[in-house]
């Protein structure tokens, strides 16, 4: 008779524990000229939650719970979501301005290096920051985040990415809010497929339903051009140089990539060695896109495992 629990199920049931007392404390910081809200749990060193489009901090509950046994964890609405601040204008949500958000706020909680983790935008979000300020980063960890210049790559040449990406020409159009808050957000929550349980689709719908509660997140899309040639009007095409070339990353990475992912495919890892040393792939072969609320414990196992290596 075998006395023992895997990791993996271990940190599933700790998950779960967790969940039902929930240990977070909203926060909020003026920084950069904007009131961010940011929800924090535990003490130790800073590790940095960056959530992607179309969610807010709630997308990192699981690992703040497990994080913050023995970090200071903290999950971070950005810019233009939930509670932070949404300004009107366009070019407030520049990539250069979200990144020295980023580094505001870590010097508001007083963190000399940090552990920086991203998924989706936050992960495009965190690559910027890996990249102007490593002196920073104790560790960096990507979910499912293209590197911008591979992404350029891919958008420009590979047309499988293309035809996944065309949903830019409708993020970046002025009917975007209207077409994606039809029928309170079906087309949104049907994106997450089985991902999210009724509680999290309550907590989404909430934030959507906010006033401005699309409008900013789709001003990242929209201040950084984005634009497919797959499904475009006549005439336009994909803009690759609106996505700047990145300084090489120096900062250990993690990247963790669900290989089901419909809207950034698997070409986004190729030759991305190039630009990334030292770097550790994880592919999750059953996981998507939405692979931090499908396989927490998986995604909280590879991410501690990364930390304790010397790489």
């Amino acid at each position: 008779m075998r006395f023992w629990i895997s990791y993996s199920a271990l940190l599933a049931c700790t998950v779960l524990m967790a969940a039902d007392k929930p240990a977070w404390k909203d926060r909020y910081a003026e920084v950069n000229g904007v009131r961010l809200h940011y929800v924090e749990q535990g003490k130790g060193e800073l590790i940095l939650f960056l959530h992607g489009f179309p969610e807010f901090w709630y997308s990192w509950k699981d690992l703040l719970a497990d994080f913050g046994r023995d970090h200071h964890a903290v999950a971070l609405d950005m810019r233009g979501y939930n509670l932070s601040a949404k300004p009107e204008s366009v070019d407030a949500y520049r990539v250069p301005i979200i990144v020295e958000d980023v580094r505001a706020l870590a010097e508001n909680l007083k963190a000399k290096k940090f552990v920086l983790v991203g998924h989706d935008w936050g992960g495009v979000i965190a690559w910027a920051f890996a990249a102007q300020h490593p002196e920073m980063l104790d560790k960096l960890v990507i979910i499912n985040a293209p590197h911008p210049t591979v992404f350029a790559r891919e958008l420009a040449n590979n047309p499988a990415q293309q035809k996944a990406s065309g949903y830019f020409n409708l993020f970046t159009s002025p009917q975007a809010e209207q077409v994606l808050s039809a029928n309170n957000y079906a087309g949104m929550l049907q994106a997450f497929g089985s991902a999210l349980n009724e509680e999290d689709r309550k907590e989404y719908l909430a934030a959507w339903n906010q006033p401005g509660g699309l409008t900013g997140g789709l001003n990242f899309y929209r201040a950084a051009q984005l634009r497919s040639p797959a499904g475009a009007p006549a005439g336009e095409a994909a803009q690759p140089s609106a996505i700047q070339p990145l300084a090489p990353i120096t900062t250990p990475t993690l990247v963790i990539w669900g290989e089901k992912d419909t809207a950034l495919l698997t070409g986004n890892l190729e030759g991305l060695d190039q630009f990334v040393k030292p770097l550790k792939i994880e592919r999750i072969p059953d996981g998507s896109h939405w692979v931090v609320h499908e396989k927490p414990a998986v995604v909280i196992e590879r991410i501690r495992k990364f930390l304790k290596s010397g790489a």
